[in-house]
């Protein structure tokens, strides 16, 4: 099975406000900022899942939410086939460009469609990972409907991985993400499909494995701070993450950069770097 990457169907929205740059444009700064700045603060979780299930040749793992690919790229260096679906097309690209290099093999195949495309040829997945933080309020309904979808392509007793925010109180970060749920409008007044933030509850990850008909198999806890060079940089690379696309629907995006830029002055050192450390958690679950 070689490398696959899908566009997953779920829904999305960013900001559209008249004073924004155009969509395509902000899709493509976000996507880069994502990539160079913010997406390399998870590899902990993701090393530490792999580490625990002992990822490596004979994996054959489905990336749920890929992103630009860059956990597909630690597995597939570890020796793992990977798929990856997204809904995020600008992301896909970047894990395309990652993915299959110049000079790579022929048989190396990128392809668009939904969670179909995905499906293995000669043999099941047997890993399956949702590492994308439970704790973005609209994302949980669709992400249970493609835990249950993608388990349908796993051998039963496969593992799941579910990633997500650690205790509030053990994550600096949590205090700034305040001010995206500040911004935003009243939940029930959202757009739907708008990536929102609340704060993590204990059982968030039990819970969703439980709504989408897997069985839990252990946990665990790794640290993951959040490092930038500067605060424009923290700036860019929160706003990245997609977490404060409902305040920047519901306010000027000057304003929710300001406020944003002012919620991380504690947590800029001396030298100009921001540091803010943090503890995610993952949840290992099994098709059933």
């Amino acid at each position: 099975m070689s490398p696959t990457l899908v566009r997953h169907q779920l829904p999305h929205s960013g900001s559209t406000r008249c004073d924004d740059p155009p969509a395509p444009a902000r899709s493509r700064a976000r996507t880069r900022d994502w990539a160079e700045i913010q997406e390399r603060m998870l590899v902990p979780l993701y090393e530490a899942a792999y580490d625990r299930l002992g990822i490596g040749p004979g994996t054959r793992l489905l990336g749920l939410g890929c992103g630009s690919g860059l956990a597909l790229l630690l597995a597939a260096a570890r020796g793992a086939q990977v798929s990856g679906v997204d809904a995020d097309e600008s992301r896909l690209e970047l894990a395309r460009e990652r993915l299959t290099p110049d000079g790579m093999p022929e048989h190396t195949r990128v392809v668009s469609g939904g969670l179909e495309a995905a499906a293995p040829g000669d043999a099941a997945f047997n890993v399956v990972t949702a590492f994308h933080p439970v704790g973005c309020v609209s994302t949980v309904e669709g992400l249970t409907a493609s835990l249950t979808a993608a388990a349908e392509l796993a051998e039963r007793g496969s593992a799941v991985v579910l990633g997500g925010w650690g205790p509030v109180e053990r994550c600096a970060t949590a205090g700034v993400l305040r001010v995206a749920e500040r911004l935003s409008d009243p939940p029930g007044d959202r757009v739907v499909g708008s990536r929102g933030w609340r704060p993590s509850g204990r059982d968030d990850l039990e819970d969703l494995a439980e709504r989408a008909g897997l069985r839990p198999d252990g946990s665990g806890r790794v640290a993951c701070p959040f490092g930038y060079a500067d605060l424009a940089s923290a700036v860019r690379g929160l706003l990245s993450t997609g977490l404060f696309d409902a305040a920047l629907e519901a306010a000027e995006q000057r304003q929710v950069e300001k406020e944003l830029a002012e919620a991380l002055h504690p947590y800029q050192r001396a030298d100009g770097t921001v540091w803010m450390p943090n503890v995610f958690r993952y949840l290992i679950a099994r098709t059933r």
